[in-house]
């Protein structure tokens, strides 16, 4: 049990300090900013309060009274702008906050209105979508809550809320000394109660989602090492009862055969199929199928869909389909209307079913959001990945399963084919963790440093010189960064991403300048008529992320 609060504890501080609770934070400022010293407490304690309760039983609750839903958090956003409207218009504050007066001898706004601002925002507050809320979720979604899954929802939410205490307190003190302005106070008041409306709204339309997912996950090195330790899989596991069946395929670095996947169960809904017509895994037969769950919320998930989607666009014809099971974290993601409207504006056009019992979830013994399960034509599980990351390992995964039976795929430009037909310089990864053959400068680790070139290459040697950032996956280019390798190749091909323009000469001539438009995918850089030796120069606009070379 220690064990498991302290890995929630821990989870949850990761949590406040992510990307995830950003769109609360100008509710807590603001709200703290407006009320006297205790009322910080009364914020974070309201959301604690309200986190953990409706994630354990809200869903539970609202079946029982026979509510939709989303109900309470369409409750809490209608209070955030009704708190809102007691900042900005003094006398309805007065009005409403009267009642609450009766909880503390101090004024009405300090500890009540403060601990139902907390509350308000405890039903709005999406953190990601780590292995620790996750196992909650399962263990809430099948109503067997008990003392473990209690005790450790409770930490994660204390663990979160010590960061946000910590910044409430901070931004209380830092602003204010405006209230020392009194001839200013009520306008202070006024934009203090614009904020909160103005981030309200932007929750009501998603904008919160979309700004989360314009940042880099600069927690996930944390969370791995936190949540996705083998103490807590283990310890995690055991609470859920997963951890068994397809998921075992993701333990294994090598295209095995782990078996039939399981069929599709428990969907109440599917969307974007023929006339919501079900599909079953004996129907897609013969297709390469990727099985992804997902939920709308998620952060995680969301910075998937782009890589998911290319690869429907590019391989939907090829004999290749995804199929995205939306399995709710939160009970406003169970409403079938609101999962509809989410797969439009994020352009989902691949079949989604929703999985709201969590039936498909548990067959699949899956612990993940995201998680994508590779599924071979005659419907056998070939490969698993849980969470972001590791794009050009699954497509080339993807066309491997389809070149099987010989399906002929898209080669051009922007998706090559890397299969060599003689001897090549091999697969060359660019981050330190698979870094091979390299030459020059000592490498720095996870900070921009600047590298030198040596004097000569040998063939299949590569080197950086200019300001790099090298991650354990990959390379992110600075000022004025350069890449060389002396390669032996028919063709030469990169996996990209970000924005920018990368020159590309051999033996000093500039061959080509390719423009680098963010989603990470594989670029042809060169093209010969016979295997050819050459010294490749590469030229970086700063920002752009080299992950992998491979050689036809």
């Amino acid at each position: 049990m220690l064990i498991l609060i302290g890995i929630g504890f821990l989870a949850g501080v990761i949590t406040a300090i992510s990307p995830c609770v950003l769109p609360v934070l100008p509710i807590i400022l603001a709200g703290s900013a407006s009320g006297g010293r205790r009322r910080p407490y009364a914020i974070i304690g309201g959301l604690v309060v309200s986190f953990s309760f409706f994630l354990l039983a809200g869903t539970w609750l609202l079946d029982q009274l026979g509510l939709p839903q989303d109900f309470l958090r369409d409750l809490a956003i209608g209070l955030l702008f009704v708190l809102a409207t007691t900042l900005i218009f003094p006398r309805v504050g007065f009005i409403l906050e009267r009642p609450l007066a009766r909880l503390s001898r101090r004024p009405s706004g300090d500890l009540g209105g403060g601990f139902l601002l907390g509350l308000s925002l405890g039903l709005v507050f999406v953190p990601c979508a780590g292995p620790v809320l996750t196992a909650v979720t399962v263990v809430a979604a099948s109503h067997r809550v008990g003392a473990e899954s209690a005790v450790l929802t409770v930490s994660y939410a204390l663990g979160a809320a010590v960061p946000m205490l910590a910044i409430a307190i901070g931004g209380q003190r830092g602003l204010g000394g405006l209230r020392r302005f009194r001839a200013h106070a009520a306008y202070y008041r006024a934009a203090l109660g614009a904020v909160i409306a103005l981030t309200a709204l932007a929750i009501v339309f998603n904008y919160d989602r979309r700004f989360q997912t314009a940042l880099p996950g600069y927690t996930n090195a944390l969370q791995r090492h936190i949540e996705s330790s083998a103490l807590a899989k283990r310890k995690l596991g055991r609470l859920t009862g997963a951890g068994k069946g397809a998921a075992r395929a993701a333990a294994s670095a090598r295209l095995e055969d782990f078996g039939p996947a399981p069929e599709f169960a428990g969907i109440s809904q599917w969307l974007n199929t023929p006339g919501g017509r079900p599909l079953t895994l004996a129907k897609l037969r013969g297709k390469v199928v990727l099985i992804d769950f997902w939920t709308y919320s998620c952060i995680n998930c969301l910075r998937t869909l782009p890589h998911l989607e290319g690869w429907y666009r590019t391989y939907g014809s090829k004999g290749f389909t995804i199929v995205g099971v939306h399995t709710p974290e939160f009970a406003f993601e169970h409403v079938p209307s609101n999962v509809r409207r989410a797969v439009k504006q994020l352009g989902v056009r691949y079949p989604v079913p929703l999985d709201n019992d969590f039936a498909t979830w548990n067959a699949y013994g899956n612990q993940y959001w995201p998680a994508e399960y590779l599924i071979d034509k005659r419907g056998h599980v070939r490969h698993a990945h849980f969470g972001e990351g590791e794009y050009d390992k699954t497509e080339r995964l993807i066309r491997t399963l389809l070149a099987e039976s010989g399906s002929e795929l898209p080669v051009s430009s922007a998706l090559a084919d890397p299969t060599p037909r003689d001897i090549v310089t091999p697969e060359s990864y660019l981050g330190y963790k698979r870094l091979d053959r390299f030459s020059g400068s000592p490498v720095v680790e996870n900070r921009v440093a600047p590298y030198r070139f040596p004097a000569s290459l040998a063939v299949d040697e590569l080197a950086y010189a200019g300001n790099w950032r090298v991650e354990s996956e990959r390379i992110v280019a600075g000022r004025d960064a350069r890449l060389r390798l002396r390669f032996h190749a028919n063709n030469v091909y990169l996996v990209l991403g970000g924005h920018g323009r990368l020159q590309v000469l051999v033996d000093g001539r500039r061959k080509r300048t390719l423009q680098i438009k963010g989603i990470s995918r594989l670029y042809t850089l060169l093209r010969y008529l016979h295997v050819t030796d050459g010294l490749l120069e590469l030229q970086f606009s700063p920002g752009i992320a080299a992950y992998a070379f491979t050689f036809g």
